[in-house]
């Protein structure tokens, strides 16, 4: 643990360098921090295809995006924005930068940044002199509890006072995202209220079997519920929402799959009664947007990746069969592994959180 105390920033530059869900995760620090230090300019440094994840965060003053890939192209291009990124990072004179990874270019940003607090994670794998001396501040990576838990504990590492149990996930979306989705729903025909379900994940064996969806949205329409079915742009994940329109052909469900972005898709989900889903970057959404959630799971390390959110139901495919453990999963398999799954305990969830919304909505109809 680290005993130093530092002298209150004025800037501070929070590097996360991975997936989705991973940068959305990150945001309760920034209000850690503001709720701290007033008056702190926090500056986020992303890849760039997250950065949509923080476009409209309240808390932060720029958001760095490092393109990667094609995004930048080869040799002297590459070079050069790489140097035109680092450069305008050392103009914004931080006095903080915390960086939650491992990678390399966060570290190059930490190092040219002129920082007086730099704090990188200790790990075995970048145990040598170069990375303690861009990183003169480390504690080691805490593994018990939830990203979120993990994340604040740099905070208090630091020194600043955190609160798990008051540390929410942050999502915003633009007017012209929320304008766009209603004129989308409209046209689809959907009034009033709606259940947005997200059946799918980049990674497939996250998903339920296509036939216990179906059974499920089946019985919300029929119950009279109008039910909205998003995906991402991917074509196989469109192609599975496809399939579940063709096995329950009615009125009442409708699909938004693959014509959403991510900002889009949040004003969507902010929208909704109920976000039904599995473990993936929506649900993630959905809690920053105090959805109430069903969320189903599969070999993932629930404890880590559960909704950061008390407004959350999770069906874990382990409790009612075995599971293969989250380690030896092979993430591109097409198999499913959330077979275990039977239908009636998801219908029973989503009747209690609707069931909790309704009497939440007429408890403040009586205030």
């Amino acid at each position: 643990m680290i005993k130093s105390v530092f002298p209150p920033p004025k800037r501070v530059l929070v590097i996360r360098l991975q997936n989705h869900g991973d940068v959305l995760l990150t945001t309760p620090m920034f209000t850690a921090l503001k709720r701290q230090f007033p008056g702190v300019e926090i500056d986020a440094l992303v890849f760039a295809e997250t950065a949509s994840m923080l476009a409209a965060n309240p808390d932060l003053t720029t958001v760095w995006a490092l393109p990667r890939g094609k995004q930048v192209g080869r040799g002297w291009r590459r070079g050069l924005a790489l140097f035109r990124l680092m450069r305008d990072i050392r103009r914004r004179h931080y006095d903080w930068v915390l960086h939650l990874n491992d990678q390399w270019p966060g570290a190059l940003a930490a190092a040219v940044s002129g920082a007086a607090v730099r704090f990188g994670y200790e790990m075995e794998k970048r145990d040598f002199w170069l990375w303690r001396k861009i990183f003169p501040v480390r504690i080691v990576p805490v593994f018990a509890g939830h990203m979120v838990e993990k994340n604040l504990a740099v905070l208090a590492a630091l020194g600043v006072p955190v609160d798990a149990g008051n540390a929410p996930c942050t999502m915003g979306f633009a007017e012209a995202d929320a304008a766009l989705v209603d004129e989308k729903l409209a046209a689809a025909g959907v009034a009033g209220k709606y259940i947005l379900i997200h059946p799918t994940s980049r990674w497939f064996f996250k998903c339920w079997e296509d036939e216990r969806f179906a059974e499920v949205i089946a019985a919300l329409v029929s119950g009279g519920w109008q039910v909205v079915l998003t995906s991402a742009p991917d074509q196989r994940e469109v192609d599975l929402v496809d399939g579940l329109l063709r096995r329950v052909n009615d009125s009442r469900l409708v699909s938004l799959a693959g014509q959403l972005t991510l900002p889009q898709l949040a004003a969507a989900i902010a929208r909704a009664t109920l976000f039904v889903g599995v473990d993936s970057v929506p649900m993630h959404m959905a809690a920053a947007l105090g959805r109430p959630i069903v969320a189903l799971f599969g070999p993932s390390h629930v404890h880590i990746w559960r909704p950061w959110s008390n407004r959350a139901e999770v069906i874990h495919a382990a409790d009612y069969g075995p599971l293969i453990a989250p380690n030896d999963v092979d993430i591109s398999t097409t198999e499913r592994y959330l077979a275990n799954i039977p239908v009636p305990p998801v219908l029973a969830a989503i009747e209690r959180q609707l069931a909790r919304f309704a009497d939440e909505r007429a408890l403040a109809d009586v205030a």
